[in-house]
């Protein structure tokens, strides 16, 4: 059995190699990368996929968009246009920005929305209506652009989305059931900017942020037909017991829907679906296996635990944290040095009034469960550099975290309980700190022992 010595030594190799791989896992999923492999050019010829597109038959080329990757998405596209007539909108989220030549770029709000994106997305959709059939419409589509296209249905206000999302992040919603609501509020999402650009081709390149890569979904899917209905947003309200939290105008609107009184939005078999691709250029799957690549090239035996992993965050840490004991007392599921990875996104309740976000929580809580079970250490970090309304991606904790913590004065479980991960991790030297990312494919997390 390694002394205390020795396993501070190991652990501290783990924490390199863990921000390693994570690096490596963000790097694969780059817009600059994704579009590389997606996208070509030769001649008049542009390739999205396995569509061919002659450009010298091609009106304008319109860019449009909304998401924290979707600047850096048009930055990288632009050079494979020279020669069209390119114009565009795209809203991304504040210090999310890129150097493009053709495109407006507007800063807005993220996770809550803002009157900047109100507006933004009100110009995407005005120029996504003057296209004719001739035009080339694009999508640059990422996580984040549902909360960036906050355009609310006729009726409704900017105040009125505001506090739905309030309370939607707050009672512990997954991200499915956070945006079908969004949809069934707006006048922009669920298949809404499609419906706008019809007749004209419309390509939509998407970096996917949630669970199962569900097209609906991600940025409450504007250019694919809506499955979900208002029945669905009343049974969403009713799990989680918001129907008293959310503004009376909000839930009037949704039950004028669900009466028949406003129109669904655009659902599967509508014509104007016909002329609209969707392609995924960038997803946690991807990310994983390029960090599993990594943690091997490093010499760890690496295993991909899943990248559909959603619930409770403090219930999915205590998970991954048993899954690590097991590593050091058994070599199961892999072998030492042993790296066991997972994607997806999780979900917090909040209790307390402290900081952080569903990372930071998770590391927090992993820590409890882990202290003095060294050599070990428990990685958690998002894609995009941002973990909740915090300046943070995640946060590393190991064996020794609880011990370190006590010597401050930091009472662990009073910080998990009080949601306020951040300025635990933060007195320890402990979170993790990248900037925007310039990309977004949910969360990485990492279970490494040596």
């Amino acid at each position: 059995m390694e002394n205390r010595a020795d396993i501070a030594k190991i652990e501290e190799k783990l924490r390199q190699d863990a921000r390693a791989v994570f690096q490596a896992a963000i790097d694969r999923v780059l817009p600059e990368t994704c579009i590389r492999e997606f996208c070509r050019r030769e001649g008049q010829t542009l390739y999205l996929g396995d569509h061919a597109v002659d450009l010298g038959r091609v009106g304008r080329v319109i860019l449009l968009g909304a998401g924290k990757a979707s600047a850096a998405m048009a930055a990288a596209l632009e050079p494979l246009l020279e020669g069209a007539a390119v114009e565009g909108v795209i809203n991304t989220k504040y210090g999310h920005l890129d150097k493009v030549a053709h495109v407006r770029l507007v800063e807005a709000g993220h996770p809550m929305p803002d009157e900047n994106g109100v507006k933004g997305a009100r110009e995407i959709l005005d120029l996504a209506r003057s296209a004719k059939a001739e035009d080339l419409v694009v999508c640059l589509i990422s996580g984040g652009g549902s909360a960036l296209t906050p355009l609310p249905a006729p009726g409704l206000t900017l105040a009125h989305k505001q506090e739905t999302t309030r309370v939607l992040l707050g009672c512990g919603a997954a991200i499915h059931e956070i945006n079908t609501l969004r949809k069934h509020l707006s006048a922009f999402k669920g298949g809404c900017l499609a419906l706008a650009a019809a007749p004209a081709r419309v390509f939509s390149l998407i970096l996917s942020d949630v669970v199962g890569d569900d097209l609906d979904i991600i940025a409450s899917g504007p250019t694919v037909p809506d499955a979900g209905t208002f029945e669905d947003c009343f049974r969403i309200m009713d799990k989680f017991g918001i129907e008293g939290d959310l503004p009376p105008e909000v839930v009037a609107h949704l039950r004028a829907g669900l009466e028949g009184r406003v129109e669904e939005t655009p659902k599967p078999g509508d014509p104007v679906f016909e002329q609209c691709f969707n392609l995924v250029i960038g997803s946690a799957s991807v990310a994983l296996a390029a960090a599993r690549e990594k943690a091997e090239e490093l010499g760890y035996a690496a295993l991909v635990l899943s990248s559909l992993i959603e619930g409770d965050t403090t219930q999915v840490a205590r998970v991954h944290a048993a899954v690590g004991r097991e590593m050091v007392a058994s070599g199961q599921p892999a072998a030492k040095p042993g790296c066991v990875l997972s994607g997806g996104e999780t979900t917090v309740v909040l209790t307390g009034s402290g900081k952080g976000g569903r990372n930071q929580e998770f590391a927090l809580a992993a820590a409890l469960d882990i202290a003095g079970q060294g050599p070990l250490v428990v990685f958690s970090g998002g894609t995009d550099g941002t973990d909740g309304p915090t300046d943070a991606a995640g946060a590393v904790a190991d064996s020794r975290t609880l011990e370190r913590a006590g010597a401050l004065g930091l009472d662990a479980e009073a910080y998990l309980k009080n949601n306020d991960s951040y300025r635990f991790f933060d007195r320890l030297g402990d979170l993790v700190k990248t900037g925007p990312t310039r990309t977004n494919v949910m969360d990485l997390r990492l279970v490494m022992t040596g």
